[in-house]
């Protein structure tokens, strides 16, 4: 065995790799830890640097199997949990992406890609811009500290050693997606509504007036509309991203219990 290994002790090194179970899939779907601005040796270091630190709290003296099948079982449970948290809070920043999207279409950015320094993926213009915007609105109000509390409260509803409800963790699961369009729509509403405003206003001018190009003025005129609106209301929308995330939080905890005898 590996002498390092020997000093620390085989339960322990169970554990952290346990522990390190449950952080990663954070890496994968959470916001900005999952960032492809951030090397993946950074992230990689990160993660150990908070399995290392989350390790004797998940532990608490329990006796970690080191044998090949219960350790397994245990880690594909770990990273069940994990992917569930983090999908939870994952789907806020979905949700600002989607709200963007949807101003893109609308006021016809949508044909014009750009890389998405986040997702590492192209995308248009307003969607990368609210996406921005999420990730700064997550960096201001602390979410990576609540996310690495949540992470360790989650060990409070499902120890290390005991299973949760699969049935809890799928309602959870299908909660958490479903509230993706609702949360964009809820989002994007008040520009949205100025835009149909917009398009209404200028139907009627066209059949008052049918000699006016009403494509050629009422491209830019939404234009105007829609980005004047998005900045009024770029307070709101900073105030409901920090919400969403706090609620989405809570909603990851709530979703994880362990299975009943």
């Amino acid at each position: 065995m590996n002498p390092l290994l020997q000093g620390i002790g085989e339960e322990q090194a169970a554990g952290f790799f346990l522990v390190l179970g449950r952080i990663g899939p954070l890496f994968v779907l959470a916001p900005m830890l999952s960032a492809r601005m951030v090397p993946a040796r950074v992230r990689t270091i990160v993660a150990v640097g908070i399995a290392v630190g989350l390790t004797p709290i998940a532990m608490r003296g329990a006796d970690v199997p080191v044998d090949g099948i219960a350790l397994g079982e245990l880690m594909v449970k770990e990273i069940l949990v994990g992917f569930a948290f983090a999908f939870a809070v994952g789907v806020v920043f979905a949700a600002v992406s989607t709200a963007g999207s949807f101003l893109d279409t609308i006021i016809g950015f949508g044909y014009g890609h750009v890389v998405d320094p986040i997702t590492g993926t192209q995308a248009p213009v307003l969607s990368q811009l609210y996406a921005l915007l999420g990730v700064l609105i997550f960096i201001t109000i602390g979410g990576d500290a609540w996310m690495i509390q949540g992470i360790g409260r989650t060990y409070d509803l499902v120890p290390l050693l005991d299973f949760p409800s699969l049935g809890a963790l799928t309602a959870g699961t299908q909660q958490a997606f479903a509230g993706i369009f609702v949360s964009a729509i809820e989002l994007a509403a008040p520009i949205l509504l100025a835009l149909i405003i917009t398009d209404v206003a200028f139907g009627m001018v066209s059949r008052v007036v049918p000699q006016m190009n009403v494509f050629a003025v009422g491209f830019p005129a939404k234009i105007v509309v829609g980005l004047v609106i998005m900045v009024a209301t770029l307070p709101f929308a900073g105030g409901w991203i920090g919400d969403q995330v706090q609620n989405s939080v809570a909603d990851a905890l709530k979703s994880l219990r362990v299975v009943t005898p």
